[in-house]
């Protein structure tokens, strides 16, 4: 496969994963941790016999389709003239299909956390002779909410003789730290290169933008000027991944859209063209942040800053693989600065503008906030001393609190009114 020499953490992990012990493991992205967890798996199938004959020897879970399509692609190259099967379980693909491929008993089962644990309830496969659970983009597995269905895994697998590997962008979050405690029997913990540290082979730019419109110009120069093979712009919603793709299609720049509505053929497909150089610019959500390894892609814009700090890492890490030189630029406007600021914080470095020339807006940013403290009013009116003689000299009167007697009074004291005697009338007389 042309590998000459491994990578850092393939360096560091895969002794530890060979030797049968549990590992956290974090590194950046497009650091080969792939392999990392990869070899071990085929090195313990060539070496060890199965617990059982029936059920996966390794499992090994993503947050997304894109990055299981991508590690299923990895390790079918991998296994490919081996008696060692493996099959992909993701949502959005067809249940009954899976269960067969489940009941031809593959060795290695790539899925999503979720359609694992949809098949497990209806107990299509079992994990009661696993060796091998491995987690990639734990944190972010954990983002998405699949924290009950990795319990739900880990419990089907629970048994001593079971080894763990989690993988993930950083060792600090409390809920990696929790799950690892529950799931990870004594690991070895490794991390290398820090998460938000500098990728050597990408070039980052930032310009400010004043408004929509403004981005759209900025955009449009981009491609227009730079010398790109492929682009993947980043937006923050799915309304703007289609309104985006439509304006570039109508510049007749090859454009297509990604995102979360699409069901999985559809998604596949969209994969497959781009990976095929069909299309050019791939426009699309945080859905393809992460998992994605096209060597071609020599642009990565930010059409919007990401939510997440941590993201910015993973789309920038689109760009610039395999020693390739790559371009990240992120185009900041008012809506975005909370999260710029974020990323800064987030890189530990301070990050300076450029901007494009005919083009330079009038935003330069945001003041922060003022912190508000309490001051209490003082009252200016100040009361004539006449008035305060006069409330002063005036006695208060005494509530009558007393009951008469057989009459219960509630919040109003009720005074019943004595009645006058009639006087007689000439009937009377």
């Amino acid at each position: 496969m042309a590998f000459s020499q491994a990578t850092e953490i393939q360096q560091q992990a895969i002794p530890v994963a060979i030797a049968g012990k549990d590992l956290l493991a974090s590194s950046k992205t497009g650091s080969g941790k792939t392999l990392a967890f990869l070899l071990p798996a085929m090195q313990r199938m060539y070496r060890g016999k199965p617990f059982t004959k029936r059920d996966p020897r390794v499992v090994i879970l993503t947050p997304t389709r894109e990055l299981a399509k991508q590690v299923y692609a990895q390790l079918r190259t991998l296994n490919a003239g081996t008696p060692y099967d493996s099959t992909l379980i993701v949502g959005g693909e067809n249940f009954n299909d899976q269960v067969k491929a489940l009941r031809n008993d593959p060795m290695f089962v790539v899925a999503t956390p979720g359609r694992l644990a949809d098949h497990l309830e209806h107990r299509s496969t079992h994990l009661n002779g696993l060796e091998m659970l491995i987690m990639d983009e734990a944190d972010r597995m954990l983002d998405l909410g699949f924290a009950p269905e990795l319990r739900k895994i880990h419990q089907a697998a629970d048994h001593r003789r079971r080894q763990t590997l989690m993988f993930s962008a950083t060792l600090d979050d409390p809920e990696v730290i929790d799950i690892a405690s529950e799931m990870l029997n004594e690991p070895k913990r490794i991390a290398v290169g820090h998460a938000a540290q500098d990728h050597g082979d990408i070039e980052q730019r930032f310009i400010l933008c004043d408004h929509l419109d403004h981005k759209q110009a900025i955009l449009d120069r981009l491609l227009e000027q730079e010398n790109y093979d492929q682009v993947i712009i980043f937006t923050a919603t799915r309304e703007d991944t289609n309104r985006l793709t439509e304006l570039l299609n109508e510049r007749k720049l090859k454009a297509v859209a990604l995102s979360g509505n699409l069901n999985q053929t559809q998604r596949n497909n969209i994969m497959s063209q781009f990976e095929r150089n069909v299309h050019k610019i791939l426009v699309t959500t945080d859905i393809a942040s992460r998992g994605l390894d096209i060597s071609k892609v020599s642009h990565v814009i930010n059409f919007d800053m990401p939510k997440h700090a941590e993201e910015y890492v993973h789309r920038i890490g689109r760009t610039g693989r395999a020693g390739n030189k790559g371009d990240a630029v992120s185009l900041v406007g008012p809506k975005d600065w909370k999260s710029f600021k974020n990323v800064e914080v987030f890189l530990q470095k301070q990050i300076s503008f450029t901007a494009l020339e005919g083009l330079e807006g009038k935003f330069k940013g945001l003041k922060p906030a003022p912190k508000k403290t309490y001051q209490p009013k003082k009252n200016t009116k100040a009361k004539p001393q006449q008035d305060k003689a006069k409330t002063a000299s005036k006695p208060k009167k005494k509530l009558d609190k007393r009951f008469y007697d057989n009459m219960a009074v509630g919040d109003n004291v009720f005074m019943p009114k004595k009645r006058k005697p009639a006087e007689p009338s000439a009937d009377d007389e």
